[in-house]
């Protein structure tokens, strides 16, 4: 690169706008556009009109242990970006899954570093194989969401090398164009202004070379941050960077190489993202791709007499129940959310398709399928000529109370609302204004309506002109926990059948970096009678297909959970519905661990997590025994929640929280109490049955026999386990095979994974390691001894 001029390597170190940076025509350096990610490519404006493919979530490609499958989800999330126009994608997440409570865990692979870390590798390649820019997010500890911007993260330095430090060595081995810098603190310095981290280890321990950014909104200071390694501040136009970090330097604050080497790393980063590109796959490849991913990452763990698969020409009466079934929940509710194709099939779409041969097939959701906020089916109460049919008439006005000619307007189909500064192409949601959503609403039954809102400020509802309902001050803010816990005030108005009656909000918004406004109507009808109804609808079943789980308001950015279990509503259905009929199949919708006790009272569960548009046509696949659920476990699931070796999220009085358990996260601090998970890493089972032989130690590795010695093709995944200091995964491979057919599977290995990090660095556990060629964590498996010494260097 030629050598710049101070003012314009200056410039380079902040953004140009929302979701671009800088460009410096002189020097040959373009600007790059960005997009949220890891599931998909989020549009930036949160309109669920820009279309993009939503990929399972990265728990489930977790689950599916599968490093070629990832590689191609990469890939495919990458064609997306180049068809949209964006350079780099802010994925993917590769934090690590420490609480079952944590927000995002959907986005996580696992509660494991090392399976964390040689997926997340996968994936970037496969993103950057179309060049499109993989940006890694958030270095590092964002384990959880609970004051994440201001939490102090207090970890050892031997637990952050080997667990949370892990996965991103992982994807700078892997050349991630980028890494995404935390809003939290680690042990007192906010992430981006972490010189040991982002400098003494990130750029000179791993000799990274890509740039490392603030997360939006993530920075704090100028000389600090420049001081510390943060090369970038996103967004633009800048804050604390930019022409500032010139000014820093002339003030002799920030040495003029810091801010020369910030701008040499942002100019990689844009020759990286806006090279060639490719687009691997056509629209069959990709819609193919995503139902066998799906189905690669369920999870099958429990399935007593071998109910599944069900024969559909044998299934007889089927009676598909549950609120997921007709209202699945593709993803979770983050800034990143993908705006999917709107004529998704539900499962109990697909399901009733794949099973016609059955004799009868009958359906009941048994409960609420939005417990927090009700939809709210509306027609457009204006005709702006976009032509759409559903949802509500949105116009936006720059005085503060709806009055004048609007700005502009657009149809949103949706009842939850998001708007980040800079998203809308013609509103400035960083000054004042004012929206008004409006909408017809035709009653399908007599009876009570209520009607709610909620939003991050003052505003009303009118139905027919009369106002109902208005919300109490609630500050703006930047998180998704406020915008999409579905809070709300709410009131009712009696309906009659057929009637019609027009619903207007309207909101008033304060200048802020983000607004949210959310409306729905919960219509009339008995919890009681829906729980008989789906009673019933069971007993006269041959087998039950029952799907419940979550919402997408229930993983959410900014805002933990309070504990692991499924909706009350839902416990209650599924003990109904399991003493009604023993043969039934519990189907888990749930993007994380989660509390499975019911399990005991059902015929077989099914984890299916997050799965992404592919949804509908994999669980009907999968059922009917067409694919196999490939799955194995990529988190643990403890009996109690008092197991989980760290669970509570909140920060002590000085903001801290502290990561006591250390290393021994997840499964290794199971085990290291001297207690069993009811389902833990590794854990599951497919349709066939698996035989191991002859398992040995080799030159990079160690290998082993498998054998499918059932009648149906199927997938094993073979895992390697060490126990000192303490349990830990230290390889694993996949393998897929015919009845009859078997196969030697080499899991290859590093010296480094039996090394531990000390006061010299790394050190080596010893010269004659036990490990365990296992099916699970818990399982004895075969042991080997093996001496690292004679194991190749590497990751």
């Amino acid at each position: 690169m030629t050598e710049l001029k101070l003012e314009d390597a200056a410039a380079l170190t902040a953004g140009a706008a929302m979701w671009s940076s800088v460009a410096v025509p002189a020097a040959g350096i373009a600007s790059f556009t960005m997009s949220d990610g890891p599931m998909g490519i989020a549009s930036g404006k949160v309109d669920e009109r820009d279309i993009a493919r939503l990929s399972p979530c990265a728990t489930l490609l977790g689950a599916s242990w599968d490093e070629v499958l990832v590689r191609r989800i990469g890939a495919l999330v990458g064609q997306e970006a180049v068809e949209r126009g964006v350079d780099a994608v802010l994925a993917p997440n590769i934090n690590l899954a420490r609480s079952p409570l944590a927000g995002r865990a959907f986005e996580y692979f696992s509660e494991d570093p090392l399976l964390t870390g040689i997926l997340g590798a996968c994936w970037i390649r496969g993103l950057q194989s179309t060049g499109t820019a993989s940006v890694a997010k958030h270095l590092v500890c964002n384990d959880s969401e609970t004051a994440r911007d201001t939490v102090d993260v207090q970890v050892d330095e031997r637990t952050l090398r080997e667990i949370y430090l892990l996965p991103f060595e992982f994807a700078a081995d892997a050349g991630c164009a980028g890494m995404l810098a935390a809003y939290n603190r680690v042990n007192g310095d906010y992430c981006a202004e972490q010189h040991h981290i982002l400098t003494k280890v990130v750029k000179g321990d791993w000799n990274y070379r890509g740039a490392i950014m603030s997360d939006w909104f993530g920075t704090h200071s100028t000389a600090p941050t420049l001081n510390a390694g943060l090369d970038l501040e996103m967004p633009g136009p800048f804050r604390f960077l930019g022409p500032k970090s010139a000014d820093a330097v002339e003030k002799g604050e920030v040495p003029a190489s810091r801010v020369a080497e910030a701008a040499e790393r942002v100019a990689r980063l844009a020759s990286d993202a806006t090279g060639e590109k490719t687009r691997p796959y056509d629209d069959g490849q990709a819609r193919a791709l995503l139902a066998e991913a799906a189905a690669a990452g369920f999870v099958l763990l429990k399935n007593e007499g071998d109910i599944l698969p069900l024969d559909p020409q044998k299934a007889g009466r089927i009676a598909i129940i549950g609120p997921n079934a007709a209202a699945p929940c593709f993803q979770g509710g983050t800034f990143a959310k993908i705006s999917v194709r709107p004529d998704l099939s539900t499962p109990e779409q697909s399901v009733r398709a794949r099973y016609q041969a059955a004799s009868e097939i009958v359906f009941a959701p048994g409960v609420d399928p939005a417990p927090r906020l009700p939809f709210m089916e509306v027609s457009p109460a204006k005709d702006i000529g976009d032509g759409a049919a559903s949802g509500m008439t949105l116009e936006y006005f720059p005085s503060p109370d709806c009055s004048g000619e609007p700005q502009t307007r657009e149809t949103r189909d949706t009842n939850s609302l998001v708007w980040f500064t800079g998203m809308h192409d013609q509103v400035d949601f960083a000054k004042g204004g004012s929206i008004r959503a409006s909408g017809t609403y035709r009653a399908k039954k007599d009876g009570e309506h209520r009607f709610h809102l909620g939003a991050t400020g003052k505003a009303r509802m009118f139905v027919d002109g009369q106002q109902i309902v208005s919300t109490t001050e609630t500050p703006p803010g930047d998180t998704m926990g406020v915008l999409k816990s579905g809070d709300s005030e709410s009131a009712p108005i009696v309906l009659g059948a057929g009637q019609s009656v027009e619903v207007t909000v309207e909101f008033p918004f304060e200048a802020a970096r983000v607004h949210g406004l959310w409306y729905g109507i919960r219509e009339p009808g008995s919890v009681e009678d829906m729980l008989r109804e789906a009673e019933e609808a069971a007993a006269g079943a041959d087998a039950v297909l029952l799907f419940v789980g979550e919402t997408s308001d229930s993983s959410v950015e900014s805002k933990d959970r309070p504990d692991t279990l499924l909706p009350a509503q839902q416990l209650t259905l599924i003990d109904r519905i399991c003493a009604a009929n023993p043969r039934t199949v519990v189907i888990a919708n749930v993007g994380h661990a989660y509390d499975a006790a019911w399990e005991d009272k059902a015929a077989a569960h099914l984890a299916v997590w997050y799965p992404g548009e592919g949804f509908a046509d994999a669980i009907a696949a999968v059922l009917a025994g067409d694919s196999e659920p490939g799955g194995r476990m990529p988190v643990s699931i403890a009996r109690e929640e008092g197991d989980y070796p760290a669970f509570g999220l909140k920060p002590d009085g000085d903001g801290k929280l502290f990561y006591r358990e250390g290393t021994r996260i997840g499964y290794r601090g199971i085990a290291a109490a001297g207690k069993r998970a009811r389902h833990t890493l590794g854990a599951g089972q497919g349709y066939t049955r698996f035989e191991w032989d002859d398992a040995r130690v080799e030159e990079d590795g160690v290998s082993v026999v498998v054998r499918n010695i059932g009648t149906r093709t199927g997938s094993d995944v073979v895992q390697l386990y060490r126990d000192t200091p303490e349990t830990a995964l230290v390889g694993f491979a996949k393998v897929t095979l015919e009845p009859g057919a078997s196969q030697r599977v080499r899991i290859a290995l590093t010296a480094r994974r039996f090394a531990s990090w000390g006061d010299k660095g790394w050190e080596s556990l010893g010269d004659a390691i036990t490990v365990r060629v296992a099916r699970n964590a818990e399982d004895a498996g075969i042991p080997l001894t093996l001496n690292p010494a004679t194991l190749p260097q590497g990751m």
